[in-house]
Order: C-alpha cells, then structure tokens, then sequence
C-alpha cells in the first residue's frame, strides 16, 4: 500500500510540479474568474433591460410588443441547457470568432440575462403600488418614477436572489 502511495505521489509530482503543468490550472483559474466576472456584468445588465421590457403595457394595461419578445427570450434561453447554447453560439452564431473566452462571456451573459431578469422583474412587483403613486403625485414622470422609487427598492429586494443566481 505504501509503494502505491508513493508511485502515485511520485506521478503526480512529475506530471504536476515537475512539468510545470500547474501553471495550465492556473490560467484556466484565470479565465474562469474573468469570463464569470463579465459574465455576471453583462447578465445585470441585460437582465434589467429585459425585465422592464418585459413590464412594459399600453395604457390600456395590454402588454406590449417588447414584453411578448421578452416573453420569448426568457422562456428560449431558461428552457435550454447552458452547454447547447454554448454550441450553437461557438459553432453556428460567432463561427468566424476563434476567441472562446468572449463567446463563453456573451452566452453566459445572456443566459444569466434571463434569470435575472425573472428575478429583478419579481423586486420590482415587490415594491409597493403606493411608492409609485406617491412619485407620480410629485410630479414625476413615469422613468423617472422607476429610476429614482422602485428601481432602487426593487435591487434592494432582488439582491439576495441575484447573490445566489451568480453562486
């Protein structure tokens, strides 16, 4: 048992330390980190824009065209694996790109875009009505009403679920 402890010792030293492959799981460290990093940027962002959209109505209280394409987005992407989405955007969307990191952040980004988009348009639902009746009878306008109310209250909300969506 010893001897095959020590072989197994004496391999990994010479495939890890000794051929200096230690420094590959390093830069993979390094890429990890930073496509997550951008990753977790781009779906905020995007994630924002489609929750709004997808909160977007007529006055009439009908929702509108970009709430039906955010509709669509959101149910495509949460309802496909991440790994097939990583496919068809390296081998049929950015075909002609040879950098997989930057189409490994924008598929990443866009996925996480969907589920953050559930999960910030479920903080803004969270707010009260009366926090935006309140900004509307200061005279507000309606942007400005979710700029300066409900969209600060809302990310409050959202925070602890957008910490887990990116654990």
């Amino acid at each position: 048992m010893a001897d095959w402890l020590s072989s197994i010792a004496q391999k990994f030293y010479t495939a890890f330390i000794k051929a200096d492959r230690w420094k590959l799981y390093v830069k993979g460290l390094g890429y990890t980190m930073e496509i997550s990093a951008f990753a977790a940027l781009l779906g905020i962002v995007l994630g924002t824009i489609v929750a709004l959209m997808k909160l977007s109505h007529t006055r009439s209280g009908k929702p509108t065209v970009w709430a039906h394409i955010a509709d669509i987005y959101i149910d495509i992407i949460r309802g496909t694996p991440s790994v097939l989405q990583l496919l068809i955007m390296w081998c049929v969307i950015m075909v002609s790109s040879k950098n997989g990191v930057l189409v490994s952040i924008i598929t990443f980004g866009i996925n996480s875009g969907a589920y953050v988009a559930e999960i910030i348009r479920s903080g803004i639902l969270a707010v009260d009505k009366g926090q935006t009746e309140a900004g509307r009878a200061m005279g507000l306008s309606q942007a400005q009403t979710m700029a300066y109310i409900v969209l600060p209250q809302a990310f409050k909300n959202a925070l602890p679920p957008i910490g887990n969506e990116f654990i």
